[in-house]
């Protein structure tokens, strides 16, 4: 079924060509693999993608694939997706698996989500090379990236985030996320004006994983602040490594009795 072009399909084609012109995400012959959970932003990218552009080539081909994670209720989720996908006339895969349980057992109690999203993910590339894709799309949209980069503070240690366009497996993969310069929330509008059939997140630690603190840090600033999230992220293309504490500085260590990472650590 295709989409309805309203005034905000039209501003979110806009900025997802956008984002993929800057960063050269997508080009002639390429066979794009999306992954599509079931959420909001995953079953949007797929509609976008499935699409006429006007910027971007048209040369390119397109495989959606749901990975259910195994956790109780997925396979009916699993089911209304299939539903959907055979609507949009995208090649699909549904793929099911235990990752989620898992991920969530007693070996495995202290983190979760991380290995949950390390083995969907994997299971994401060997389909890619099983289907010969040489790109793969996620949904990641430009909240994820502001809160990906706190996580990585206030949890990793490191000044890091996700990139728009990555490079994986020396070249023969890469990972794109065409929805790096869309808002979070004009995809859940998105979503409800297009009638798209979406799915309940079933992981029993989704509420209260690194990334819902982190969401709910960043809420309780807005109310102070109604720039901080917009901040973030232009922060992000604003970085001075003169001002960091890593420039010039020599190998850990040196000089100082115990690695850099334990300095202040008292």
């Amino acid at each position: 079924m295709p989409a309805r072009k309203t005034k905000l399909f039209l501003h979110l084609k806009k900025w997802l060509e956008k984002a993929a012109l800057d960063y050269s995400m997508i080009e002639p012959g390429d066979r794009i693999l999306v992954g599509v959970s079931g959420g909001a932003d995953s079953i949007s990218l797929l509609d976008l993608l499935n699409t006429s552009m006007l910027h971007v080539t048209t040369d390119f081909q397109l495989l959606a694939v749901h990975v259910d994670l195994g956790f109780p209720g997925s396979d009916e989720d699993a089911g209304i997706i299939e539903g959907h996908l055979r609507e949009t006339g995208v090649p699909f895969i549904i793929e099911r698996t235990d990752i989620g349980p898992l991920a969530h057992s007693e070996t495995n109690r202290k983190n979760p989500c991380f290995l949950c999203s390390r083995l969907r993910r994997r299971r994401l590339f060997e389909i890619a090379g099983e289907k010969g894709c040489n790109k793969v799309a996620l949904a990641h949209h430009r909240d994820d990236i502001i809160e990906t980069l706190m996580i990585n503070i206030l949890f990793g240690r490191e000044i890091s985030t996700m990139v728009p366009n990555q490079s994986i497996f020396r070249g023969k993969i890469r990972i794109i996320r065409p929805l790096a310069y869309i808002r979070e929330e004009l995809l859940k509008k998105y979503s409800r004006e297009q009638g798209f059939p979406l799915t309940a997140g079933r992981c029993p630690t989704g509420t209260v994983s690194k990334r819902a603190v982190v969401k709910r840090l960043i809420r309780d600033l807005e109310k102070e602040n109604g720039k901080v999230r917009e901040n973030i992220f232009k922060a992000l293309y604003h970085v001075k490594p003169d001002y960091l504490l890593g420039h010039g500085l020599k190998a850990p260590g040196t000089g100082l009795k115990g690695r850099a990472d334990n300095i202040g650590a008292e």
